[in-house]
């Protein structure tokens, strides 16, 4: 190796290793042993102290990966370059044994400090993008039902057409099973699955079984995480699922915890593995207003209400955690049998279960929150994406399945919108638009509408917001007009036939 690239390399080693001292990942009785395993890592033998080099850590790892390329060490690919840096990063981790025992010496004390901890864990080891994050464009709108709130996802770089010919040349491989069995916590990552190197996973017990949590690589709210079982089991909402949540809520006062539902069409993207999401964030269906409240002639202690919301959502409030599985599970058998043709609601197709919910469990202080949101997945010639499914005239904006996170009031929207809009805006404004085939009627009403004295930034975003409200009302079974308010208490009504 050029003796002025050694002396660059052994530079850059030692930034990134006072950086992870600064950052507590390792200690200065480290310093040595780590330089070595990053020389090892870059097949180089020799070390010689070098002139000090002021640099971020990003900065840093993106010099060593230059020189990683120019050394041949790696492949020019988005793939190989992510799984040379989670390895790299791996160096500085202790191994999971380790993790979790400093997390659960520091849960005995003060549990926030904890998730503090583990969350900080997991941005400084890069495996959660914190970089790529800050591209996201985020932002609130109005809305009738409160606040929405909107993200632009950009994190997710796309893929460069070297990658895409690689995968395409790949071997298939079922190990890891999927992209979220634990089997992936230290994977290496391929060419077709991604570099685990520096994944971490707190191991919990909810419910007397085992589970895993850990933080999402591209968060979609503040300290997002994945609560999975332990094995490679379907989604399902079953009793169990609420005892799972209240019992994680137990645990983790301070997160929320919620499941997609366990159906195609209104579940979440991946349905093969049981899992959770959670976290510290408040959504706009935690501001939401009461729509009518009921009572429970069995559970007398827990409060029932329907909240004002475009998915049809049932709250239930209580102290007794016991109390609040039975109750959720009774409304969910109830639910999954029940039929109202007058609001398009059937239950089954033939053989073919249509009913299910997205639970969604919180804490106040001592009671317990348990939303249960009512979904069907049914379709028809003219929805054969469901019924209750963003329909035709807003899928420019939103397709994709509605799962948990769009369920509580914040939209995940595809990047591709961010150029999409500039030429929407353009073609408001007069100006000579590529504006692309699927907005063009939104488009068309939008200039209609506009004139120079509105803020057109403003006004953008707030018909895209008022698209994702569409979204949202499209996924409610019953409508919040008339005939749906109707057709919710009559669902409510068999409450009183909760057996005892």
């Amino acid at each position: 190796m050029e003796k002025n690239l050694t002396k660059k390399l052994c530079g850059f080693i030692d930034r990134l290793i006072e950086l992870n001292i600064e950052n507590h990942l390792i200690e200065e009785m480290d310093a040595i042993y780590i330089r070595n395993r990053v020389l090892a890592l870059f097949k180089e033998d020799y070390y010689e102290v070098s002139e000090k080099v002021e640099t971020n850590q990003y900065e840093t790892l993106d010099a060593l990966l230059e020189i990683a390329l120019e050394k041949e060490l790696i492949e020019e690919h988005m793939a190989a370059k992510d799984q040379f840096i989670s390895h790299l990063m791996d160096l500085f981790l202790d191994k999971p044994s380790g993790v979790n025992r400093k997390f659960f010496a520091l849960y005995k004390d003060d549990i926030k400090a904890a998730t503090d901890y583990f969350y900080e864990l997991s941005q400084l080891s890069t495996y959660i993008k914190v970089r790529q994050l800050a591209k996201n464009k985020q932002f609130n709108v109005d809305s009738p039902y409160g606040e929405i709130q909107i993200t632009i996802n950009l994190s997710k770089p796309e893929k460069d057409p070297k990658q895409i010919a690689l995968e395409r040349l790949a071997p298939s491989s079922n190990y890891p099973t999927c992209l979220l069995c634990q089997e992936n916590e230290g994977y290496e990552g391929t060419i077709k699955h991604p570099d685990r190197a520096n994944h971490r996973m707190i191991r919990l017990e909810l419910n007397n079984k085992k589970w895993l949590m850990q933080y999402s690589p591209y968060l979609y709210y503040n300290e997002h995480c994945i609560i999975l079982s332990d094995t490679h089991t379907p989604m399902q909402i079953t009793a169990s699922t609420f005892n799972n949540l209240l019992d994680f809520t137990t645990q983790f006062p301070h997160y929320f915890i919620g499941s997609n539902a366990d159906l195609p069409i209104v579940g979440g993207s991946i349905l093969s593995h049981e899992h959770y999401q959670g976290g510290r964030h408040t959504f706009p269906m935690d501001e939401a207003t009461t729509l009518f409240e009921f009572t429970l002639p069995k559970y007398k202690s827990i409060q029932g209400k329907v909240v004002n919301w475009p998915l049809s959502t049932i709250e239930l409030v209580g102290e007794s955690t016991e109390e609040l599985a039975k109750c959720s599970d009774e409304i969910l058998k109830l639910w999954r049998a029940y039929s109202d043709p007058i609001c398009d609601i059937l239950a089954y197709t033939e053989d073919t279960p249509h009913n299910t919910i997205t639970p969604i469990c919180k804490r106040e202080g001592s009671k317990y929150v348990m939303r249960l949101v009512l979904r069907n997945n049914r379709t028809t010639d003219e929805h054969p994406l469901g019924i209750f499914h963003p329909h035709q005239d807003v899928q420019h904006i939103k397709k994709e399945n509605i799962g948990l996170i769009e369920v509580m009031g914040l939209a995940i929207l595809p990047g591709r919108l961010l150029t999409e809009l500039e030429e929407v805006k353009k073609y408001v404004r007069g100006e000579v638009a590529d504006v692309a085939e699927n907005h063009m009627l939104w488009a068309d009403g939008l200039k209609a509408t506009y004139n120079e004295e509105m803020d057109i930034e403003q006004y953008i975003k707030q018909a895209l917001g008022d698209k994702f409200v569409r979204v949202l009302e499209d996924a409610g079974v019953y409508k919040l007009n008339e005939e749906g308010i109707a057709g919710f208490k009559r669902f409510i009504e068999t409450f009183g036939n909760l057996t005892e």
